[in-house]
């Protein structure tokens, strides 16, 4: 535990330069404010006390709100010349990159803190199967990690936060788009599904805890942080 003291003592950094910026706060409200219209439209509309639609459309708004929370991680400290003070502190730089990454990851495990009042409703308005529900939080927070991870290691490659948050939307998107094109591609192509975020999560969001979307999730935060490492050190 002592060998990554520093990643937590940086993540606890990054978390609270997070909520000293009004971007965290912007991106938590509209992040709540779309999962609420899209919850509350099925729950008054259509009289389906469920959260099967929060589910299905999470993978696709996290594609808009993860960059947006991780563009500034290292793009910020490039831009205004702090990076150079970081890569010249005792600090390693896996435990750097770690630390940005936990913070990340735990601000995105935070803003679905408040959607459990979702949960709360359907309690109230019926008597909900919570396989899927927990499965859904499971997978949340997966998805929105391997994102984050996504999201620094294009944070680490560009010195401008708007390239970094266009750079990581379009992988992220990828990642959430790659099995719906398959549609559309022969037959033999069809594994190329396997590589879809929304594939895996949809898995967990049933309720069935499957190791291969656990693999998948931890293979996609794993390689990103290592190849974030790789570039961050040739900078050293």
């Amino acid at each position: 535990m002592r060998k990554y003291r520093e990643a937590l003592i940086i993540m606890r950094k990054e978390l609270r330069g997070m909520f000293t910026t009004p971007i965290a706060y912007i991106v938590m409200t509209i992040f709540l404010i779309a999962t609420g219209f899209f919850f509350f439209k099925d729950f008054f509309y259509f009289n389906q006390a469920e959260m099967r639609n929060f589910f299905q459309l999470l993978p696709l708004i996290f594609t808009f709100v993860v960059p947006a929370v991780t563009m500034r991680l290292f793009a910020e400290e490039k831009q205004s010349g702090s990076m150079e003070i970081l890569l010249t502190l005792p600090v390693s730089t896996t435990n750097a990159v770690l630390g940005k990454f936990l913070a990340a990851a735990a601000f995105i495990s935070l803003m679905l803190v408040p959607t459990l009042f979702y949960v709360v409703t359907v309690e109230l308005s019926g008597s909900p199967y919570y396989g899927p529900i927990i499965g859904g939080y499971l997978g949340a927070v997966l998805l929105g990690s391997a994102y984050c991870a996504v999201g620094i290691l294009t944070s680490s490659l560009s010195r401008d936060q708007i390239v970094a948050f266009i750079t990581a939307w379009a992988g992220c998107f990828f990642l959430w788009l790659v099995d719906k094109i398959t549609l559309f591609l022969p037959s033999w192509l069809g594994f190329l599904e396997y590589l879809s975020s929304d594939f895996h999560f949809k898995n967990i969001e049933r309720g069935v805890l499957d190791s291969r979307d656990l693999i998948y999730f931890l293979s996609i935060i794993v390689i990103s942080l290592l190849v974030t490492v790789r570039v961050i050190d040739e900078r050293r």
